[in-house]
């Protein structure tokens, strides 16, 4: 099924595969603020940088101490400076713009996610979601780190384990929990194996508030819209949920202690108190789940306007996404070519999602764009071929009533302000223009290699056509183990018209489907072609010449003659 519920509201979202980019085995990725560049990390250890609009390559990052696969990687606020977690246990630094190594930290567990505190332009503490263990705060420049509480029951402190394998409260060890911070880093969101957010002070470590979520279960990704209005959780039930969030964006820390401060009712327990801070905190939207399949879901996230929330099948061997509206209604269901999803990225403006497959290639999805010629005006009407146009008596005329109306609708007296700059409403937590923002970065150029380039991605529809995907991978042992998949098992292309197109660029390759009317018009091209007449080895046309009468005058009517003809018989 290619999709369910079409939306009234037609609203933008990705409907198909526009190309895709490759360049070795890429794990996962981010886009920065803007969404002009899409950072990926590699299995090598390698980080890349892509000049999203160009698909060109901006930057790579190597370090020789980290050959271990890239878990994560996140942009500070103004693209200064990028994060990279690795399998290695390390936590490396990057300077975007001279591609030199800040710092590198070793953890004591395996990093799965880490991200910058969003709060400073050039920041230096990061939140880690380890492994098998609670979610710290690190100090790049130093080390240090703060282990962040996971119980309500200990406020303060993680539980310590004991030898029966559960914690002193009764509760289950450690799983990978999730964390991330508000939008501008005063509160810490975490999720823990008891099916509970906890909103943790990012100063002072303390809970504040507690968020039960029903099911109880595991909770796997914690996830902020862009503007820090919405919130989304996705547990071991198979359940995605959306909060709205009700504290102000921006001061957020400060009105969650005053909510603390006028909270003086008696409660039986604090932790009642802790879920009545936490009820003044997030309210409840939304669920949403695959009732038939009941499948896992993979890196949920929010659009740019956080209108659609989109989700991906865990399933092996399935590149599936679900897009939902914001209200919890199925819209679309796109499917991929056979191979596993592993991290995907909603861009911030544009209704374009990039997704990582388990080859270790970078899908875009983009919305379908058709051709509509009729919107120049509503009497337009397309022409197979050029015709003469014959002028209308009065077309040209002026018309007085016309004019009229043109001269009192504009003001030619007005000053017109050309030094004010009008700020992007897109950009509101950008108080400081003079604040220096990478956007672009010079790409990098690379050399065409058609021989090690696989064939070319064309999506006609939602859907890709499971032909030659034999190869494709169907188990996400290799991306767990580390092991390069080989690029043999990238997308094929489906598309008959366009199967024998030659190669492009190893690191990028586009390919856009022509529409109906241009596929019409192109066989049209090939019938209209004139066919060359080929005698003795030499190309000959039919000449159209005049001929002279016998009294001396030249004849009306043209007479077609044979030019190699006509060269014999002077020969």
């Amino acid at each position: 099924m290619n999709a369910a519920i079409v939306d009234p509201l037609q609203g933008d979202f990705p409907e198909t595969i526009e190309e895709f980019l490759q360049h070795g085995n890429m794990k996962c990725i981010a886009f920065n603020r803007r969404g002009t560049l899409l950072a990926a990390g590699c299995a090598n250890g390698s980080c890349i940088i892509w000049d999203f609009e160009t698909r060109g390559l901006a930057r790579e990052f190597r370090d020789k101490d980290c050959t271990a696969p890239i878990t994560s990687v996140s942009w500070s606020k103004y693209g200064h400076r990028l994060l990279a977690s690795a399998t290695d246990r390390s936590l490396t630094l990057w300077n975007v713009e001279t591609g030199e190594k800040i710092s590198r930290i070793t953890l004591q567990q395996t990093p799965l996610h880490a991200c910058l505190h969003p709060g400073s332009s050039t920041p230096s503490v990061c939140l880690a979601c380890p492994l098998s263990s609670a979610p710290i705060l690190v100090d790049l420049n130093t080390g240090s780190t703060i282990v962040l509480p996971v119980s309500a029951s200990n406020n303060g402190n993680a539980p310590a384990s004991s030898s029966r394998g559960k914690f002193s409260d009764g509760s289950p060890p450690f799983t990978p929990t999730a964390a991330t911070f508000d939008k501008y880093g005063d509160l810490i969101y975490v999720g823990n194996s008891k099916g509970e957010i906890l909103i943790v002070d990012s100063k002072s470590i303390q809970v504040h508030a507690v968020i039960p979520i029903p099911g109880g279960t595991v909770v796997k990704d914690i996830v902020f819209s862009r503007g820090g209005q919405y919130l989304l959780t996705n547990s071991n039930d198979r359940v995605i949920r959306v909060y709205e969030n009700i504290l102000p964006i921006k001061g957020s820390g400060k009105e969650i202690e005053k909510i603390i401060t006028n909270n003086k009712n008696d409660y039986v327990s604090p932790y009642e108190k802790l879920k009545a801070n936490g009820a003044r905190c997030l309210v409840f939207s939304c669920e949403v789940s695959d009732a038939i399949s009941k499948v896992q879901w993979k890196a949920p996230c929010f659009s740019g306007d956080a209108e659609w929330i989109v989700g991906a099948s865990a399933n092996k061997g399935e590149h599936r996404l679900h897009i939902w509206s914001r209200a919890g209604r199925l819209i679309k269901i796109l499917e991929g070519p056979k191979e596993a999803l592993i991290d995907l990225a909603w861009h911030p403006f544009d209704p374009s999602i990039a997704s990582v497959s388990v080859a270790g290639l970078i899908y875009i999805w983009a919305k379908e764009h058709v051709e509509n010629w009729s919107a120049f005006a509503p009497d337009f009407e397309e022409l197979e071929e050029n015709v003469e146009y014959i002028e209308k008596e009065d077309e040209f005329d002026i018309n007085a009533y016309t004019e009229k109306a043109k001269k009192t609708g504009i003001n030619e007296d007005a000053d017109i302000d050309i030094e004010t700059k009008e700020k992007n409403s897109s950009f509101s937590d950008l108080e400081d223009d003079s604040v220096d923002e990478i956007i672009y970065l010079p790409a990098i150029p690379s050399p065409d290699t058609p021989d090690e380039q696989p064939d070319k991605c064309l999506v006609s529809s939602s859907k890709l056509e499971d032909s030659n995907h034999s190869g494709s991978p169907s188990s996400m042992d290799a991306v767990q183990n580390g092991q390069t998949i080989p690029p043999a098992s990238s997308p094929l292309e489906v598309d008959n018209s366009t199967a024998e197109e030659p190669a492009e660029a190893a690191n990028s390759k586009r390919k856009r489907k022509l529409s109906a009317k241009g596929l019409e018009m192109q066989q049209a091209e090939k019938v209209k072609k004139p066919a060359i007449k080929i005698s003795n080895g030499k190309s000959s046309k039919s000449k159209s010449k005049q001929v002279e009468l016998p009294n001396g005058n030249s004849s009306p009517a043209d007479v077609d003659i044979d030019d190699e003809a006509t060269e014999d018989d002077e020969i």
